[in-house]
């Protein structure tokens, strides 16, 4: 699997797979350096290549049998074309996303009384400590549509 440090260090991904498929090998490679490609909108600059390549290579050492790699992170989803290019044929790429909602979407079913106190036909208001105007390039870049951002001061 490639994700962020934090989520290789925490070892969940690999504890929540083992209980379920306990004779499944997770292995798993850090890759710092592509949630600041995304979030620069670099992801799809020749300069990218450079880091998927290494990351992938790493992880092919790591273990040369791997059959699918998980996308650790919701925004690796965006390096998915760079990531092919470095994978051998047949290995299967998977990102997370539809898997977290699918598993939400269970949840609710399971759980009523959760999926009442969901809001419906809500709105969306979107705040942010840092910067608005790379907030909503953020937003542009994983919703496809522009929003309105305010910056507030947390004390």
């Amino acid at each position: 699997m490639f994700a962020t440090v934090g989520t290789i260090k925490s070892e969940s991904y690999v504890l929540e797979i083992q209980k379920l498929y306990p004779d499944i090998t997770v292995t798993g490679e850090p890759c710092p350096m592509w949630v600041p490609l995304i979030e620069n909108n670099e992801y799809d600059s020749p300069g990218a290549d450079y880091f998927v390549e290494k990351r992938v290579g790493n992880l092919l050492r790591k273990d040369p049998q791997i059959d699918s790699i998980i996308l650790g992170c919701t925004h690796y989803p965006l390096l998915i074309g760079k990531i092919l290019k470095y994978v051998p044929r047949g290995v299967r790429i998977i990102p997370q996303g539809e898997y977290v909602a699918n598993s939400l979407k269970d949840y609710l079913r399971r759980h009523p009384e959760m999926e009442k106190k969901c809001s419906k036909n809500g709105t969306c208001h979107y705040l942010t400590t840092e910067s608005t105007d790379k907030f909503q390039e953020s937003a542009q870049l994983f919703l496809h549509e522009n929003v309105d951002v305010e910056k507030v001061t947390l004390e």
